[in-house]
């Protein structure tokens, strides 16, 4: 996928104002609007022009482009980081323009899920109307899920000022994580939304969940998915070992007779908290002592003299 430049399509400066980018547009589009344009590549151009705008018109999906924006040329291999998104407050959900499939796989890579608002439930007739819900994506840390802890969330909000600029500004919410929490999991929270236009209750906020990586535990779903490193005698002669739970706690785990690299060992009822809840899903990985000593050596040409075992046996001539 390449990246894509879109203050240099609309042929605008980086801190150019709302007004500015309107104008740019209008230009823009009188050029290369295919039924008045005649230049050969008319129609491409103007979706581009399109495209750009839509974006950059936008101060939520601005300021998300600017932060990912830095660095980086138009035309070169791009592949946006995960959860680079993470932490701005939109106020849509989602993209339901009737021309996004016009859109580039760019934008649907980067966009595809802030700008689809959704839907309010109709206020009773005589009632005012609350305010718009907002979303956002926040990371959490997979202990979190065992935990349920409050924790200090930071939004980035952004808006335009009074010279027509995209501004971030901040907030900090205390929030109550559930304990069990799943990724992509919303939680709301009622009222912190945006305020209503004519004396309604504010919208609410929701925050989707996902998780930082860790170097050992994924969450899948409610399972908690870990790699177990063996050694050779467990794995041959079965054991029980210790496995570490994301929580604090160790679990015993009996490893049968036989264990292969790559097997799959699940406990059930040992994942994510819930009702119910999760189950282990162990990744065996059988590590081989290293022969550094000459002691382990002398143990290695023993099994090679003994056993009489060829790993590639099953493998033919």
């Amino acid at each position: 996928m390449k990246f894509k430049d879109y203050y240099d399509a609309l042929g605008v400066a980086r801190d150019a104002t709302a007004e500015q980018i309107k104008k740019a547009f209008r230009s823009r589009a009188r050029k290369f609007h295919p039924d008045v344009s005649k230049e050969p590549d008319a129609e491409l151009r103007m979706k581009e022009v399109n495209e750009a705008y839509a974006v950059l018109s936008d101060p939520e999906r601005r300021a998300a482009y600017d932060r990912l924006a830095q660095g980086h040329q138009p035309g070169e291999e791009f592949q946006p980081p995960p959860d680079w998104d993470a932490g701005f407050e939109f106020s849509r959900h989602g993209f339901a323009d009737a021309d996004a499939a016009d859109f580039s796989d760019f934008f649907a890579e980067l966009f595809g899920r802030m700008g689809q608002a959704r839907t309010h439930e109709r206020a009773p007739r005589g009632a005012r109307a609350r305010g718009e819900d907002h979303y956002a994506k926040i990371l959490l840390d997979v202990a979190d899920a065992w935990r349920g802890p409050r924790r200090q969330i930071t939004l980035r909000v952004p808006r335009l000022d009074a010279r027509g600029r995209v501004v971030l500004e901040t907030r900090t919410l205390d929030v109550q994580i559930p304990k069990g929490v799943r990724p992509g999991q919303m939680i709301r929270l009622t009222g912190q939304g945006a305020p209503s236009f004519d004396g309604g209750p504010a919208g609410d906020l929701y925050l989707e969940v996902h998780f930082n990586p860790h170097p050992r535990y994924r969450i899948d779903g409610r399972n908690l998915v870990l790699e177990l490193p063996l050694a050779p005698w467990e794995a041959a002669l079965g054991a029980v070992v210790p496995v570490a739970l994301p929580d604090g706690s160790t679990l015993k785990v009996r490893i049968p007779a036989g264990a292969q690299s790559g097997a799959e060992l699940v406990v059930h009822g040992k994942g994510v908290p819930g009702d119910p809840p999760g189950d282990l899903e162990l990744k065996l990985r059988v590590v081989l002592p290293p022969a550094r000593s000459a002691r382990a050596r002398e143990l290695y040409e023993t099994m090679a003299r003994d056993l009489a075992f060829d790993p590639r046996a099953d493998l033919g001539a």
